[in-house]
């Protein structure tokens, strides 16, 4: 078997290099067209999430994962959004951001079976009061990977009562925030939700196609009971792309609520092509390893506009993480990236994707999922060695202001890094029919 799958991999190889060297010869080069903005009516936006910033956290999966000594870095303070969220909203609005993105934690607001914490629901409150004085648009994430540790001693979401718990949340915080005039996100990355998950202990092996399923009504639920309760609302799941098998992916569960979406939320953070295979660093969560590929990000707004035309497509995030905030050894900086995935995103909308809006993560460093390495904050904030928690701004945060004034990247702008030879980030589309009207000329980065 082991031979069989090396020789196929050989032969999708060959494949992909004669294709590709086909549309080469086939197509004449020629100068990148100029580009138009992505128009006025384009969502710029900023994320960040409860668990990962808002500091100590309360009784719930992810704190009991990190006291039985599942993860690498301890909590301590996190960037403690809890209780310096104004300065991070105004940051975010004096780039000209207009989403910002947040969750409303369930172990915070219902830390005991029918138990409301209404100093925190007023702390959330104020959050969406601050976020709405600075003329942005609230984007709230219902379920970010956390859930009670009441609800742990229940099963978790290896238990069918779970979907209901999650309900009976989910409508307290949607009849609390309905009219404030806020996209919805029910529940994030919900394939990423589950591998999480099983790598953590919360489900076994067996448990993830029934935590899929679970998750699946609880988001079906969730649609419905928002367009009840806040009727004009938008309401998504944003799928944590993974290139080369998203397709397949897609069918546990994007595909199953097709009909419960108002928009197709994407996460893109790395590619695959033949000439970059540094995605397997994801296995490790060493994301700071990953050579970016900026056009992977255009395939995977045309798969999405292929597969569900009728959806418009918004980049709920997108970033790019630093090993401790230092410098990348090739020298591709955070305006770099930020930059070449607006002009990718351009470009896909020329080719007739509906995009209607950019979402970078994160507004600062946070806890991601275990450590505080991968940083990806345009402000950097050294949880385990600074005890100001001091908001730094990254080179990113002057590029962040000048391109959402300028509604896009200027029209002759050139991507740093160059256009991947034989995309697998949509294969074999990506591979087969790359953006016809001309590589771009940029550099070839690392």
């Amino acid at each position: 078997m082991a031979r069989s799958i090396h020789l196929l991999a050989r032969l999708v190889t060959a494949l992909c290099i004669t294709a590709a060297a086909a549309l080469a010869a086939s197509s004449p080069a020629q100068a990148t067209p100029a580009l138009s903005t992505l128009g006025p009516d384009f969502e710029w936006g900023v994320a960040t999430s409860g668990f990962q910033a808002e500091g100590p956290p309360p009784d719930s999966n992810w704190s009991r994962y990190i006291a039985a000594g599942k993860t690498h870095d301890p909590y301590g303070s996190g960037p403690d959004f809890r209780h310096r969220y104004a300065e991070d909203i105004a940051d975010a609005a004096a780039m000209g951001v207009g989403v910002f993105r947040f969750s409303v934690e369930w172990a915070r607001v219902q830390p005991a079976p029918g138990v409301w914490d209404e100093a925190e629901f007023a702390y959330y409150d104020d959050v969406v009061r601050q976020i709405r004085a600075h003329g942005m648009k609230p984007m709230i994430t219902l379920d970010h990977f956390v859930y009670p540790g009441w609800v742990a001693d229940r099963g978790g979401w290896g238990s069918d009562e779970t979907v209901g718990l999650w309900l009976t949340n989910a409508e307290h915080v949607i009849a609390r925030y309905a009219g404030v005039g806020a996209d919805w996100i029910t529940i994030n990355e919900p394939t990423a939700f589950a591998l999480k998950e099983l790598t953590f202990g919360g489900i076994s092996a067996v448990g993830v196609p029934l935590m899929m399923d679970r998750l699946v009504r609880a988001h079906r639920g969730a649609y419905d009971i928002v367009h009840r309760l806040d009727p004009g609302a938008r309401v998504s799941s944003n799928v944590s792309y993974i290139p080369a098998v998203e397709a397949g992916l897609d069918a546990t569960f994007a595909d199953r609520v097709r009909d419960k979406l108002d928009f197709i939320g994407v996460d893109y953070y790395y590619g695959v092509s033949l000439d970059n295979l540094t995605a397997a660093n994801a296995v490790s969560d060493a994301f700071y390893d990953i050579t970016p590929q900026p056009d992977g990000i255009y395939h995977a707004v045309m798969h999405y506009a292929q597969r569900y035309p009728e959806l418009p497509i918004y980049i709920v995030e997108n970033g790019m993480p630093t090993d401790n905030a230092k410098p990348r050894a090739d020298g591709y900086t955070r305006s770099d990236h930020l930059r070449d995935h607006v002009y990718w995103l351009t470009r896909a909308k020329a080719d007739g994707a509906k995009v209607i809006g950019y979402n970078y993560w994160s507004i600062t460093d946070n806890y991601e999922w275990g450590s505080y390495r991968n940083r990806f904050g345009l402000y950097t904030v050294d949880v385990l060695t600074d005890p100001t928690l001091t908001r730094r701004p990254t080179d990113a945060v002057a590029t962040y202001r000048d391109v959402i004034a300028a509604g896009g990247v200027a029209a002759d702008y050139q991507p740093v890094l160059r256009q991947s030879v034989c995309s697998l980030v949509n294969p074999p589309q990506s591979c087969l029919n790359p953006p016809r009207s001309g590589a771009p000329s940029g550099s070839s980065g690392s």
